[in-house]
């Protein structure tokens, strides 16, 4: 017998990554339910749960993506929408900066999108919009009246949903993409102006013969960030 078992968490936290090329399997509404309730056991200061699903299949999704495909695809009006709220350092530091262009350009090699080809940068940057194919697409949104520690409850809810998707055999993508377009998203769904969307996210089974899919990210030596007293 193994004296080092398996470990199933191990294998769900290592295995999750972000897939950008799904099959059309379509995922049971239970299945979705039970994935979103085992996460909802995330720590939250004061168990304020601050986390809030909006889950979009067929129709509803595909209405979404047109509706901010629209947007995207014009110049014009794509430049109106802007986040609430800053997604990344106006200023990048090392070993940030690196990291950040690695991942770009390596995604960018599988791809073949060389430098400076924007029609393809856009085309690849729009398949944010439908959620890279995958059958059901998410969009997570936090009262805006909440503050930085609820943020902090909601990043380890999502980290909890991907994690037990990989439990189920099921992979996800999470989007900051769809912050852009935070007015098109509520009014697409009928939501009101409290709602403050952190991202999007798609999930479901992998399109293993996708080359996108192919990209394995690297992650920095534990003595590069753990200071041990």
């Amino acid at each position: 017998m193994s004296t080092n078992p398996t470990n199933p968490v191990d294998d769900a936290l290592s295995s999750r990554r972000s897939v950008r090329a799904f099959l059309p399997t379509p995922i049971p509404r239970e299945q979705i339910e039970h994935l979103l309730q085992v996460s909802a056991r995330s720590a939250s200061g004061t168990n304020i749960q601050p986390w809030q699903a909006h889950v979009l299949t067929g129709e509803a999704k595909t209405r979404l993506s047109t509706n901010i495909l629209a947007a995207f695809n014009d110049p014009a009006v794509a430049k109106t929408h802007e986040s609430e709220f800053p997604i990344y350092p106006s200023e990048w530091v090392s070993p940030y900066i690196d990291r950040r262009r690695k991942v770009g350009w390596d995604l960018y090699g599988l791809l073949g999108i060389g430098k400076g080809d924007f029609e393809r940068t856009h085309r690849q940057h729009a398949r944010n919009f439908q959620f890279f194919d995958a059958p059901v697409g998410f969009i997570f949104t936090i009262h805006r009246s909440l503050g930085y520690a609820a943020w902090i409850d909601y990043g380890m809810f999502l980290g909890n949903f991907m994690t037990a998707a990989r439990g189920h055999g099921l992979h996800t993508c999470p989007q900051f993409a769809f912050t852009q377009f935070h007015s098109i998203i509520r009014e697409t769904l009928g939501l009101g102006e409290e709602h403050k969307v952190i991202c999007g996210m798609a999930l479901g089974y992998e399109d293993t013969s996708a080359v996108e899919n192919s990209l394995r990210t690297e992650r920095a030596p534990l003595s590069d960030w753990a200071t041990f007293y």
